[in-house]
């Protein structure tokens, strides 16, 4: 028997992995500011710019598939 993917299945999957990517975008923006500690990414620059960039990714794709394909 074949999966058949409808629409709406995909279209909720990429709203969740948006917003779990904008989740931890957020949470490597704290740590890399040092907000969040106990992490070896803790005060590490390099994660204060990675997250944003993460963060506004997640949220592009979930906005993008939240919108549908009728909407754009």
């Amino acid at each position: 028997m074949r999966a058949v993917w409808q629409p709406g299945a995909v279209r909720t999957t990429l709203v969740v992995v948006g917003l779990l990517l904008a989740v931890v975008g957020a949470l490597w923006t704290f740590q890399g500011l040092g907000y969040v500690g106990g992490s070896p990414m803790t005060d590490e620059s390099v994660w204060a710019v990675v997250g944003p960039i993460v963060a506004g990714l997640g949220v592009a794709l979930a906005w993008v598939a939240w919108r549908g394909p009728g909407n754009r």
